[in-house]
């Protein structure tokens, strides 16, 4: 894992998975509480990751490092592997299979009743082509394909506990686009960049700038029907362009035929006209 100023949380983390990893490795990328002192106690390894630069995907990749083993289990500081998960593992690992596996993640926010859920790979063979890519919102999933592995849905599960502040997610989410944009800038070809952009602004609220870089995406990948159902969403939702949104609905139709959503989204557009 990574971690920085988790002394809070580090430990029911370290708790979870002290059953089934035979090495514990966390990359401090700069705390200043007792985060550090905690991980030794566990007997983890912990090393001083220089964060001057932000990257998260570079300091994943120096955990990864460190490992020794032949699976990589990567959690955060304020997840932990839920209690009826961990036993699943090893009958998992014991296929051998070249996959990464999804993991559920269980997000409990402090100021919402519901958790919110999500799929992330964080299960995945220790092989040296097998890295994190992306400063922010890294993903291991395309090197994974890349190296001819399989990504597999699972039922093991992550629970999830974070503070939940509105400023603090606004300030984080001008942080990310400002990082997003650089990484675009330096590989303009990489479109799963403006994926996260795109996500940025509307959790920002704001749409026409999202719809803007959902448009570069369908440029850019003409093929994706989910692409395309989401710039539907932004002219039909966001810009009240019902006639581009038909037209972007029935493409991921033609995409994907059966594509329930783009159905469900022109079957109401046709009731409201009627």
């Amino acid at each position: 894992m990574i971690a920085k100023n988790e002394e809070r949380d580090l430990a029911k983390c370290l708790d979870s998975v002290r059953k089934i990893a035979h090495e514990l490795i966390v990359v401090d990328t700069g705390s200043t509480d007792a985060t550090a002192r905690v991980a030794a106690e566990y007997g983890a390894k912990v090393v001083a990751f220089d964060f001057t630069r932000v990257d998260f995907g570079a300091a994943r990749n120096a955990a990864i490092e460190q490992a020794s083993g032949r699976w990589i289990l990567m959690l955060d500081g304020d997840e932990q592997l839920a209690p009826d998960s961990a036993g699943k593992i090893g009958p998992l690992l014991g296929k051998n299979e070249n996959a990464g596996y999804f993991l559920e993640r269980h997000n409990h926010a402090s100021d919402a009743d519901v958790a919110l859920t999500d799929h992330v790979v964080r299960l995945f063979p220790n092989r040296s082509a097998y890295r994190y890519r992306g400063r922010v919102h890294e993903t291991v999933d395309a090197s994974i394909l890349a190296g001819g592995g399989r990504l597999i849905q699972t039922d093991i599960c992550i629970e999830h506990n974070f503070v939940s502040n509105r400023d603090i997610r606004r300030r984080k989410n001008h942080w990310y686009i400002e990082i997003l944009k650089e990484e675009i800038a330096a590989d303009p070809t990489d479109s799963t960049r403006l994926d996260f952009l795109a996500a940025e602004y509307h959790q920002l609220e704001r749409f026409n700038e999202a719809a803007a870089v959902m448009k570069e995406i369908v440029r850019m990948r003409p093929r994706d029907a989910r692409a395309r159902l989401f710039l539907g969403t932004y002219h039909l939702l966001y810009q009240n362009d019902r006639l581009r949104a038909r037209e972007d609905f029935e493409k991921a139709l033609e995409l994907r035929p059966g594509y329930p959503e783009a159905l469900s989204f022109l079957e109401q557009m046709d009731q409201d006209k009627n």
